[in-house]
C-alpha cells in the first residue's frame, strides 16, 4: 500500500494505554493521519512510503499539549522577575502592555513562542491573549495546532473597549476560523476578579449553544480568594458554580487554593484543571494538590503559563516539576508517576481542550502530531525505562523531529517554517524598545 510517511523508531510510546512502550515499531501516516502502528518488519512488508524516517536512537511519542499559554508574552521574558503576582501584574506587566500592545507585538511574540514550543516538542497550545486573530494567523502560517482563546476582560484595552465588544469580536473570529482543522476557539475570560457576572453569564449561554470550552484563571492565589469574599461574599469557585460555568467544557487554570468541599464540587462538575507548576512556584502562588485532584477523578492537564512568569515554554520541565512537586506536596513518592505526568502533558491536555478524539495519543485515526526524542545522549544513559527517562532526565534539547498533522515542522533540530535569523532581528528590535 502506498502512503505518505513511515517513521521507524527504536521505541514508540503511544500514551494510551498507560505506560505502554513498543520496541522497534513503525508509525504509518497518510493524509496527515495515523493509519497504523505496527512492528517495523510488518510495516516494511505492508507499506511503501514516499518518505521514510529512521530513528534508531529515538522514542516517538505524541506531541505535547501546552494547555495554558500567553504566547505573545515571550517578548516580556525576564522583565520584572522575582515579584508576587499582583505586584508583577499591576506595576510592571499591565503598564508595559498598555504602552506596547499592538498587532506587531502579538505577531512577533507569537512567532517566538511557536518556534520555542516546536523546538521543545509542543505541537498544540491553548492561548489567552489580546489580538487572538493575529495569534491564529501566525499559528496557521507555521503549521502549528492552536486553541486560540477568545479573550474577555471588563476593562478597555487597545483590542476592545468593553466586555460587549470583546464578545462580539471573539464571535466574529470564531466564525472566521471554525473550519480551520488546526484551530479551535474557546472562550477565555481572564479571571473571576477581572470579569463581572453579566458577561460571564452571556458567554456561558453562547458557549453552550456553540459547544465551546471556557478557559479561565481560577483560585490562583490566596489574595484572589480574599478579594472575592470582600466583593461577592463568596469564594470564586462557588460564584462560578452559581453562574453555571462549572461544566465538562470548563478549564480552571492554577487552582492552588482549594478546600475538600471544593474538590468534591469540582469533581462532580466534570470540569478540567490546568496545572502550571513552575509559574505557580516562581510567583509563590501556592501548591496545586494534584494527587488529590487525580484521586477525585478530575482530569488534570499541564501548561507553562506565559514566558514572562515561568520563564520558558518547556513542557519537559513542567512534566518533571509536576511529578516531583506532587510527590512532595502529598508526601508520597508514588503520588504522580512518570506515565501520569506524560499523560497530563499529552492526552489529558487534549481532553481538556475537547480534542481527545484528534490528538494526545498515537492511535489509528488520529492526527499525526508526534515528536522524536534522541535518548542516546549521555544525559539519558544508561537507559532502563524510556518513558521514565524522558520525564525525569530528558530535555527539550533532545527533540530532533516534530510532525503536526503529518507535516514535518522540525527536521533534525531545524525549523522548517520559521526563518530564525529574521526572527532574531525582530526580537533584537523589541528588546531595544522595551528597555528604553
Amino acid at each position: 500500500m502506498q502512503i505518505d510517511t513511515i517513521v521507524n523508531a527504536r521505541w514508540i510510546i503511544p500514551v494510551d494505554p498507560d505506560g505502554a512502550v513498543f520496541e522497534q515499531h513503525s508509525l504509518a501516516i497518510d493524509n496527515g493521519r495515523i493509519i497504523d502502528l505496527l512492528p517495523i518488519a510488518d510495516a516494511q512488508s505492508q507499506y511503501q512510503a514516499a518518505t521514510v524516517t529512521e530513528l534508531p536512537r529515538h522514542a516517538l511519542l505524541p506531541g505535547l499539549v501546552n494547555a495554558h499559554t500567553h504566547t505573545a508574552m515571550t517578548l516580556l521574558r525576564g522583565i520584572a522577575d522575582d515579584l508576587p503576582l499582583m505586584e508583577w501584574l499591576n506595576n510592571h506587566i499591565w503598564p508595559l502592555e498598555q504602552q506596547w500592545m499592538s498587532e506587531a507585538f502579538v505577531r512577533d511574540g507569537t512567532d517566538l513562542a511557536i518556534a520555542e514550543m516546536i523546538r521543545g516538542g509542543t505541537t498544540c497550545f491553548n492561548d489567552m491573549y489580546f489580538f487572538p486573530e493575529v495569534t491564529a494567523h501566525q499559528a496557521l502560517q507555521h503549521g502549528m495546532r492552536a486553541s486560540v482563546g477568545l479573550i474577555l476582560i471588563d476593562f478597555p484595552t487597545v483590542w476592545a473597549e468593553n466586555s460587549e465588544q470583546y464578545i462580539e469580536k471573539g464571535l466574529a473570529l470564531h466564525e472566521q476560523l471554525r473550519h480551520e482543522p488546526l484551530l479551535s476557539t474557546p472562550f477565555a475570560p481572564h479571571a473571576p476578579y477581572t470579569v463581572s457576572d453579566q458577561p460571564l453569564q452571556r458567554i456561558r449561554v453562547i458557549a453552550d449553544e456553540l459547544e465551546l470550552p471556557i478557559h479561565m484563571h481560577v483560585h490562583e492565589t490566596g489574595h484572589e480568594i480574599e478579594l472575592a469574599q470582600e466583593q461577592y461574599g463568596q469564594r470564586p469557585l462557588r460564584r462560578l458554580e452559581k453562574l453555571g460555568l462549572l461544566t465538562p467544557n470548563f478549564m480552571a487554570v492554577h487552582m492552588t487554593q482549594i478546600t475538600k468541599d471544593e474538590i468534591d464540587l469540582f469533581s462532580r462538575s466534570g470540569a478540567h484543571i490546568v496545572h502550571c507548576p513552575e509559574s505557580n512556584l516562581k510567583l509563590a502562588s501556592g501548591f496545586c494538590p494534584v494527587a488529590k485532584y487525580l484521586d477525585a477523578g478530575i482530569n488534570v492537564a499541564l501548561g507553562t503559563d506565559g514566558a514572562a512568569s515561568n520563564n520558558d515554554l518547556d513542557m519537559f520541565g513542567e512534566m518533571r516539576t509536576a511529578a516531583l512537586l506532587a510527590k512532595g506536596v502529598a508526601n508520597d513518592a508514588s503520588a504522580l508517576p512518570a506515565h501520569t505526568a506524560l499523560r497530563m502533558a499529552t492526552l489529558n491536555g487534549a481532553r481538556a481542550l475537547g480534542l481527545e478524539q484528534e490528538i494526545g495519543s498515537l492511535e489509528t485515526g488520529k492526527a499525526a502530531d508526534c515528536i522524536a526524542i534522541d535518548l542516546q545522549h549521555l544525559e539519558t544513559q544508561p537507559l532502563y525505562n524510556p518513558l521514565s527517562q524522558i520525564v525525569y532526565a530528558g530535555s527539550r534539547q533532545q527533540v530532533t523531529d516534530v510532525w503536526i498533522a503529518g507535516r514535518q515542522v522540525l527536521k533534525q533540530r531545524q525549523l522548517t517554517s520559521i526563518d530564525s535569523d529574521d526572527l532574531q532581528n525582530r526580537l533584537t528590535e523589541w528588546r531595544q524598545r522595551l528597555e528604553s
